[in-house]
């Protein structure tokens, strides 16, 4: 079933933009999506199979019971929990298993993380309970809020009157103190979910989030060219602060509706480890990052050189956000999945939606650079050159694959409004052309990479 988004919504989109109205259409769209794969899920859980123990229906009833009496008592903090981007990634998973034939254990521990969302959102809710939840391994997670080191087994929770209480069999407890903040213990073996401010006054903070056990479920990270998730200490928490103090004033360089979009649809930041060949610092140019799907609001990045790198990091990985949230609402095209197209920005034959996708992000970026080199009076001239490679080398990787994105068949008529958006944005870019040099190099790259793309894949399909 789709839904008929405005064709001025459509057509900002189109151009990488969106305002307000356009972007809340697809964050709405995502919420519900949400709320119905849980739904889903518990239809699943509940559906009776041979073999699945009748405790573990018991107990899937108490924790749905205790996550709807936090819905009821403050829906907004339940549901800070229930759309958190991680909880998409575990209830898919969660799905699949309780779907496939897999083992009991498997599908126990994959039902027991549901137990630790509704003690987070009870929590969040100011709920007075007792509940017991078993860790994984010496770690028990309580998603958006942090994570406590215990023995493996079996933990006692018991919240009110803003304070949690953590016990184990043998041992003191731990106590952690809730407030709108979050959540905060003395004890050390308490880890918080670290925030940065809001993108922009009066928003949400985004959490840093190295702790949650999906941060890194489904397919592998290395798969899609990314490095594994990182536990932040100290120092590298303080890098990423450092780096995100002033983000939103390199986003403002790319317009108001680079930072409207990071307010509205970032929701967590997943640190990822630092790619090969990149210094301990962070501060060499190698760098990676990316979005999935089914964490609808999360961008996984390893640390950025600065801010204006994270900024760029952010406009990148949201197109992905946008265009895939846009594509569940709207199809976009009816291109099969096989990969065979040339990307100039990846070394592996693309489908169809990978091309548009990349395309898509890759404009963003072009405009990004072009806005950056032309309109900020506080970079050096190292940087504006820097901002006029970048943009130089994205416009011409964009130029090389908008033919045939535009020559498909296969295109809706939603999704030929975006890719003939992108084909105005793509000539609007030339109304600033950058210094000749760089455009010479950009083009020198871009027919570099389609002669080692054909020759790679040549000989790999001979």
């Amino acid at each position: 079933m789709t839904t008929a988004i405005p064709d001025r919504a459509l057509r900002e989109l189109g151009r990488t933009e969106g305002d307000t109205e356009a972007l809340d259409l697809l964050v709405r769209d995502q919420n519900t999506r949400r709320l119905v794969l849980l739904r889903a899920l518990l239809d699943a859980a509940t559906e009776p199979v041979t073999g699945r123990p009748p405790e573990l229906l018991d107990r899937l009833r108490e924790d749905w019971a205790l996550l709807t009496a936090a819905e009821r008592a403050d829906r907004a903090a339940a549901r800070a929990v229930v759309l958190h981007p991680l909880v998409g990634p575990w209830a898919e998973r969660c799905l699949n298993a309780l779907t496939a034939d897999v083992p009991v254990q498997e599908v126990r521990a994959h039902l027991g993380h549901l137990g630790a969302l509704a003690a987070a959102a009870a929590i969040r809710a100011g709920l007075s309970f007792a509940t017991r939840l078993t860790a994984r391994g010496t770690v028990l997670h309580l998603p958006t809020l942090g994570a406590v080191r215990v023995n493996p087994g079996t933990v006692g929770l018991a919240a009110g009157d803003g304070a949690l209480r953590i016990c184990e069999e043998h041992g003191p407890a731990v106590l952690v103190r809730v407030d709108s903040e979050g959540a905060s213990s003395l004890d050390p073996r308490w880890l918080p979910v670290h925030a940065l401010p809001a993108v922009l006054p009066g928003g949400s903070p985004v959490p840093l989030d190295d702790l949650d056990p999906y941060r890194a479920a489904g397919d592998s990270l290395e798969h899609h060219g990314l490095s594994g998730v990182v536990q932040l200490d100290d120092a590298a928490r303080k890098a990423w602060t450092e780096s995100w103090s002033g983000v939103e004033p390199m986003l403002g360089i790319g317009g108001d509706h680079r930072r409207a979009e990071a307010a509205t649809l970032l929701r967590c930041l997943v640190p990822l480890a630092a790619p090969p060949g990149s210094a301990a610092s962070g501060e060499e140019a190698a760098h990676c990052s990316g979005t999935r799907r089914e964490a609808f609001g999360a961008v996984l990045s390893s640390r950025p050189a600065g801010a204006a790198h994270l900024a760029a990091t952010l406009v990148h990985e949201l197109q992905h956000t946008k265009l895939a949230a846009l594509s569940a609402l709207v199809p976009l095209h009816h291109e099969d999945t096989a990969p065979r197209h040339f990307a100039p920005w990846r070394p592996d034959p693309r489908p169809f939606d990978g091309l548009l996708q990349g395309a898509y992000s890759h404009i963003a970026l072009a405009d990004y650079w072009q806005r950056f080199a032309l309109g900020s009076e506080r970079v050096t001239y190292t940087q504006r050159d820097l901002a006029w490679s970048e943009h130089a080398r994205r416009r011409e990787q964009v130029g090389a694959v908008l033919p045939v994105l535009a020559g498909s068949g296969a295109l809706t008529s939603e999704g030929r409004v975006i890719v003939n958006e992108m084909i105005t944005l793509y000539h609007r870019l030339a109304d600033w052309p950058p210094p000749m040099g760089h455009v010479a190099r950009a083009r020198a790259y871009v027919s570099t990479a389609r002669v080692i793309w054909q020759q790679r894949n040549h000989s790999e399909r001979a």
